[in-house]
């Protein structure tokens, strides 16, 4: 749980993704940030494609040999976002709190729309994963245990490539596991907002291709989801929904965990922060499928 003084704050700030409802709420968390550990080694912008774009950060602490490998994908409505906003402490965050929980830390950007639409999320995707498959036992990961992480349209990207088998190798998705932070599964029923229609498109009978909800149902590969007491509303019903397809189809609750006191933007900033509420479950599940 979040202590009551940062719930009542988030809350006061809203649902709606709002200029000022995102700077306030990255500038309550950033307060609660210490200096990340001057030991940890990061390797900046590693070319993972060939589009500028393609760039990753890679964290690790020393000595860090064979450990799992988590990839963080950055949110920003399909057209905006980057793996560093400098002056604050993201998505630094991310990495360091992966290396300094023996994982080794990936923070990465893709092409955005709308001069990248559907499915360039889920092909950039499929490029890190074999780009680490390849790479990343040279900065102490382990190629098998690789678990993508997205929030908001980076969860759609991760629920992109892990649904739709088509952006597989041949060897299949290549990961030991998948992470959403708030997600739409149903592009169909989603709020068609500007950003929606930048990267799916203006033709509706396509967006049912996109969706997820199907593949996620039925994939094997071991996946953690998470909602927001006080996410866009859009984003509540979603989960909603997803929930219900998968005990209709499979009998059991899928791993949707509801974040109480959390807005849509706070469970990534607060990973690695003495206010983080997310990050235990996220070791857990980790720990779990390695």
């Amino acid at each position: 749980m979040l202590p009551d003084d940062i719930r009542k704050t988030i809350a006061g700030l809203g649902m709606n993704l709002t200029p000022d409802m995102m700077a306030a709420t990255q500038k309550l968390v950033a307060s609660h940030h210490a200096q990340p550990p001057a030991d940890h080694r990061i390797s900046r912008d590693l070319q993972y494609g060939p589009h500028d774009r393609h760039r990753a950060d890679i964290f690790a602490s020393p000595g860090t040999d064979g450990a799992p490998v988590l990839v963080y994908v950055h949110g920003g409505g399909f057209v905006m976002g980057d793996k560093r906003s400098e002056g604050t402490p993201f998505y630094d965050n991310v990495g360091h709190f992966a290396a300094a929980s023996g994982m080794v830390g990936v923070t990465m950007t893709y092409r955005l729309a709308p001069a990248d639409p559907w499915p360039a999320g889920a092909e950039d995707l499929a490029m890190i994963v074999a780009w680490l498959q390849d790479n990343i036992a040279a900065y102490g990961g382990d190629p098998d245990k690789i678990f993508l992480m997205g929030q908001s349209a980076g969860a759609v990207h991760v629920a992109s490539y892990l649904a739709h088998r088509r952006f597989h190798g041949g060897g299949g998705p290549g990961i030991a596991g998948a992470l959403m932070l708030s997600c739409i599964y149903d592009v169909e029923k989603a709020d068609a907002n500007q950003f929606h229609r930048a990267y799916y498109g203006e033709d509706r009978t396509q967006y049912r291709e996109a969706s997820t909800t199907e593949g996620l149902i039925a994939t094997d590969v071991p996946f953690f989801a998470t909602v927001s007491e006080f996410d866009i509303p859009d984003f509540q019903k979603q989960a909603a929904d997803f929930v219900a397809n998968y005990c209709s189809a499979r009998g059991t609750y899928p791993r949707m965990h509801y974040l109480s006191g959390h807005n849509h933007l706070s469970p990534a900033l607060t990973l690695g922060s003495d206010i983080d509420t997310l990050g235990r479950q996220l070791r857990a599940f980790v720990t779990a499928f390695c």
